[in-house]
């Protein structure tokens, strides 16, 4: 009798893209639409006064660097990957709740506390793409950094879904890489500052951590049936 040998991990992963493409599919990009509707919405219409986020140390040593705009706009696919690598229905709707809580915790934060970036001596007009940026996406709603804590959140889910499947070290790294190279941009295209950056991590990483542990636990627990 042979011996069973384990699935590689880029059939599982394979085999999991396929799982409810139409749920995912459509789930993706609606949230996504969603979360932009109300964002704008709140970010064109405050209803308090807005605070000028502090610079710090850190913001004076990483200068404004045009080139990291690609890394800043990745993050629309980055965070596309985990619910695409999601093979069980359950931990999707959980993961979504998880996602769904991240953003409506900052949203929250950004109506009852408009927060803004200090603005920058800059002409953004000799950079085509970060001017279109801070045209369509104004200094506002800076505190947490949604973009962070989402990216932050996605990191997470990857790293531990990459885990699971078995995935080689080499691209568990490369989840990481891409996460901080896109937090990296959001102080590098002078969208966030530090402290907007710090928040956003806070918040993406209990978001994202909640959830996994409680898999985990659950996953642990003995069948006792």
């Amino acid at each position: 009798m042979k011996n069973s040998q384990p699935t590689p991990w880029y059939r599982l992963i394979a085999a999991a893209l396929t799982q409810h493409k139409l749920l995912k599919g459509i789930g993706t990009p609606l949230f996504i639409a969603f979360f932009f509707g109300a964002y704008f919405y709140v970010l064109k219409n405050p209803v308090y006064p807005t605070t000028v986020m502090p610079l710090t140390w850190l913001d004076q040593v990483i200068s404004f660097q045009p080139q990291a705009m690609s890394l800043y706009a990745s993050l629309w696919v980055y965070v596309s990957l985990p619910p695409a690598l999601i093979a069980a229905r359950s931990e999707l709707y959980r993961y979504g709740m998880a996602m769904s809580t991240t953003c409506l915790v900052g949203l929250f934060v950004f109506f009852f506390w408009p927060t803004a970036v200090p603005a920058a001596n800059i002409d953004w007009t000799l950079y085509p793409g970060v001017d279109f940026l801070k045209n369509v996406d104004a200094a506002g709603n800076a505190f947490p950094s949604l973009h962070v804590a989402t990216a932050f959140f996605s990191g997470i889910w990857l790293n531990n879904l990459l885990r699971r499947y078995g995935a080689p070290r080499w691209i568990q790294l490369f989840n990481w890489l891409w996460c901080i190279g896109i937090i990296y941009s959001t102080l590098a295209t002078r969208q966030h500052v530090a402290v907007d950056v710090w928040g956003g991590m806070v918040l993406g990483g209990v978001a994202a951590w909640l959830p996994l542990r409680q898999y985990a636990d659950i996953a642990r627990t003995p069948d006792r049936t």
